[in-house]
């Protein structure tokens, strides 16, 4: 059994062990060696009293000093092999040994055997503990041979020897045995394996080795006993170095194997998405593959240690410090050397020279460390990235709040799951007069309030409840875990308190007003239709005047029938119950055609045709509104087709709801469906309500620019009717303005009427956009806009709402001139046919 394997194996475990161990393990292991020292030191009492009693005379100091050089040599040839933490090593000196004990006084046998063991232990500078552990191993193994020879009655004699076959060999077993007992359980100890795993490593070579010896001894002392041929003994040198050789070569391969075993198994433990399981796994295992004392890994900002049991440290990089010279770094390198994540640090406890497969082992492992950090790194940035686009899914981006679709999402679980403790009711918040704050002190002031009203409701929402920004300055919150109705108003007015507080900005302080609209969850519905309710209440307090107002089915303009009308929606747009009616823009002084207005009905089934008066709220409100516009959009293209086919190349203009314009997928499904029909994007004419409110065109904004981009027209309907109408033109790139019926019906008879018609016409020639008037029923109404420069209109003086065929047949009668010019012909430049200047090309 090994020398230099003594005593935790060599010095790395033991500066290890004592360091780094808890308190158990270390003392457990200092009471193991404590034992044999004190085991040896008895067994050398005990001889040097057997020599006392029994005196024999000394060998001469030649026989002393040539056993002590067989046993000084026989312990230096040695398999050395560095295998996890420990030196793996094989000597021979129990052959020394047992021949001694036939030819030497047991006694001065074991004063050799110590004798040799402390001048290997100076020739090796070995540590104080390391070197008394050895000695008294040595002492021991060595007395228990001595000890069996005498047992047997065997009396060395170098002039005469016997050959005790058998006592030689069961001194051999008792050597080995003893050599077990005091070397395993503190290999054990020291590096936590198990007893019997340890005690039975490369237990087949070991075996064959002391065969190895047996057969040496045999041959040695059967030679000396019987008088043979002393040449004979020159083939013992063979035989310990074939059986050496061959050892060596066993023990390397099978380490190497399973070393590189170790090194795949550790490459497969890399193989994870955590970082910290990465770093702490790839230090535990470069300590134990490469036999360190200690591993440290060195990334930006951070270094994890570890020893092949546990991790010591983990936290940000200490000041950099001259390494030590029992140290061995390697660069985490990608395979392509491009980039370099840290550093792998080895620290040994002494001086060590990794072999070429070693440096080549490491290299192969640092590279895979590094892989796996990488891997890891992307995963972690992944993730980061991933939690960020959730989090920008479901919240706003100017406040933090949840958003529409996130409180949508919320409050579906709250009506497919619903919570035992309690009620749960929506309150829906909208600033008043927040559009003085924009036109006053600029958005980036409104953007300001917003903020400060958003972490407002935050601190004053209950745990559980839900605060959302809809868009603009509209607010909703989701009030959960009430106990009764009751106090869905309770806490909605405390809500609103919270906004009393003037805001300051910009060094004003502004006073913020607010009205809400509570509705408890209903039955059915969900949440669309609970919002519904909360936007009924809420226009309700802004009429009455009141803060906050609870939703009252009496007082819902939507009745019974509207309630139904939400109810077949889905089945209406499977079924094609919409269809689309078309009416002619009609140039105002020749009569022709120039565009047509697409105008949605519902054939109900039971309620007759329906206009979109009747049902367009609730389409808008129902969550069907993507397929009811596509459904317009795609029958008003196949009829423009229809009518291009048949000579008349017009423009169709289609309404569009504002609730479409915050859908970030309508500009896309827009230009597919054009696509897909040949449409040039210039014949299409999305007409806006102007009662956009500024805080929609904060939203709408970057849909609109991408359909102008596109080349699809845009126009404003109903122009004059809202409070914003120059904010609306200000913020909007559109091509055309659409003259509400109520100023054209005026025209005549209101200077008022007509003053706001003729400011109209100005401002759009002045901007080089068109005009086309809505209703006019009369000739007179016709002229009167005719002079005051207006050039298009639409109305039942020229056309009712007809379908694509009879609007083609129309067309075709008259060629598409649908009244008698205004002008002569010999005093008027004619206009090229269905076209009018500045109209949507």
């Amino acid at each position: 059994m090994s020398d230099d394997a003594i005593a935790l194996g060599d010095d790395k475990d033991l500066m290890s062990q004592d360091r780094n161990v808890d308190n158990v393990t270390d003392q457990r292991l200092r009471l193991l060696v404590g034992l044999v020292v004190v085991l040896g030191v008895c067994a050398a009492a005990g001889f040097a009293a057997h020599a006392l009693r029994d005196p024999v005379p000394p060998p001469h100091p030649a026989v002393l000093a040539g056993l002590c050089g067989a046993l000084i040599i026989a312990k230096l040839v040695k398999v050395h092999v560095r295998v996890q933490s420990n030196l793996d090593s094989n000597t021979w000196g129990e052959v020394p040994v047992l021949v001694g004990l036939t030819l030497v006084p047991a006694p001065w046998v074991v004063f050799c055997a110590v004798t040799a063991s402390l001048v290997i232990r100076l020739l090796v500078r070995a540590g104080l503990q390391k070197s008394v552990f050895a000695v008294a191993k040595d002492t021991l193994t060595t007395g228990a041979a001595a000890l069996i020879f005498l047992s047997f009655g065997v009396r060395a004699d170098l002039d005469d020897p016997s050959f005790p076959m058998l006592p030689i060999v069961v001194a051999l077993a008792g050597f080995i045995v003893v050599d077990h007992l005091a070397f395993v359980p503190v290999l054990a100890a020291a590096t936590g394996g198990d007893l019997w795993q340890v005690a039975l490593h490369d237990w087949a070579s070991k075996v064959i080795l002391h065969l190895g010896e047996l057969v040496a001894v045999l041959l040695v002392v059967g030679v000396l006993a019987t008088g043979t041929n002393p040449l004979l003994l020159l083939g013992v040198p063979l035989v310990v170095v074939c059986m050496h050789l061959w050892q060596s070569r066993s023990v390397r391969t099978r380490e190497e194997r399973e070393s590189w075993q170790r090194l795949a198994k550790a490459t497969d433990e890399l193989n994870a998405v955590d970082l910290t399981q990465v770093l702490h796994s790839a230090t535990t295992r470069a300590a134990q593959i490469f036999s360190a004392v200690e591993a440290a890994i060195e990334l930006a900002g951070r270094t994890v240690r570890a020893t092949e049991s546990q991790v010591l440290t983990d936290g940000p990089a200490p000041a950099p410090a001259t390494a030590p010279p029992d140290e061995t770094t390697v660069d985490l390198i990608a395979h392509d050397g491009s980039v370099r994540v840290g550093v792998l640090r080895l620290r040994f406890g002494g001086t060590v020279r990794l072999t070429e497969v070693e440096q080549y082992k490491l290299r192969t492992f640092a590279s895979a460390v590094c892989t796996a950090i990488r891997n890891a790194q992307a995963y972690a940035e992944l993730a980061r990235i991933a939690a960020e686009n959730a989090h920008a899914a479901g919240h706003d981006p100017l406040t933090g709040l949840a958003n529409r679709r996130r409180l949508y999402e919320h409050g579906g679980r709250l009506f497919d799951a619903p919570s035992h403790s309690g009620l749960f009711a929506l309150l829906l918040i909208d600033l008043n007069h927040f559009k003085e704050v924009n036109d006053t002190l600029g958005h980036a002031a409104g953007d300001e309030v917003l903020r400060q009203v958003a972490a407002r409701l935050r601190d004053a929402a209950a745990d559980g409840d839900l605060v959302a920004r809809l868009g603009g300055d509209e607010f909703a919150v989701l009030l959960t875990g009430l106990p009764t109705p009751a106090l869905a108003g309770h806490r909605a007015t405390g809500m609103l308190a919270a906004l009393e507080a003037d805001i300051e900005v910009e060094g004003m302080r502004i006073s913020v007003e607010a009205a809400g609209g509570i509705a408890l969850a209903a039955g059915t519905g969900g949440v669309e239709e609970l919002m519904r309710r909360a936007d009924i209440a809420m226009y309700q307090a802004k009429r009455s005047g009141e803060q906050t107002f609870v939703y009252a089915h009496a007082r819902d303009t939507a009745d019974l029938g509207r309630l139904m009308l939400t109810g077949e929606l889905r089945r209406a747009v499977a079924e094609h119950e919409f269809i689309v009616d078309f009416q002619p823009i009609v140039d105002l002084g020749t009569g022709e055609v120039v565009a047509a207005e697409a105008l949605a009905r519902w054939h109900h089934p039971d309620q007759g045709s329906l206009s979109p008066v009747q049902f367009l709220e609730t389409v808008e409100r129902s969550g069907q509104l993507p397929a009811f516009a596509d459904a317009v959009l795609e029958q008003s293209l196949i009829a423009r087709q229809s009518w291009r086919d048949a000579g008349f190349d017009l423009p169709v203009a289609v309404n569009v709801s504002p609730r479409s314009l915050l859908d970030p997928t309508f500009p896309g499904a827009v230009l597919a469906m054009l696509a897909r029909h040949d449409v040039p994007a210039n014949r299409l004419v999305l007409e806006l309500a102007e009662t956009l409110t500024v805080s929609q065109l904060d939203i709408v904004e970057r849909t609109l620019a991408e359909l102008r981009t596109a080349g699809v027209r845009l126009a404003i309907d109903d122009f004059g009717t809202g409070v914003s109408s120059l904010s609306v033109l200000s913020r909007i790139p559109v091509h055309q303005l659409k003259i509400d019926r109520e100023f054209v019906a005026g025209v005549e008879t209101s200077t008022e009427a007509a003053a706001v018609i003729r400011t109209t016409v100005d401002l759009a020639r002045n901007l080089d956009l068109t005009v086309v008037a809505e209703g006019v029923e009369s000739e007179p109404q016709r002229r009167a806009l005719w002079a005051l420069g207006c050039l298009a209109g639409q109305g039942h003086l020229f056309a009712r709402p007809y379908s694509a065929a009879r609007f083609l047949t129309i067309l075709q009668r008259g060629s598409g001139i649908l009244a008698a010019a205004l002008h002569d012909e010999g005093s008027v430049v004619r206009l090229p046919a269905r076209r009018l200047p500045n109209l949507p090309a």
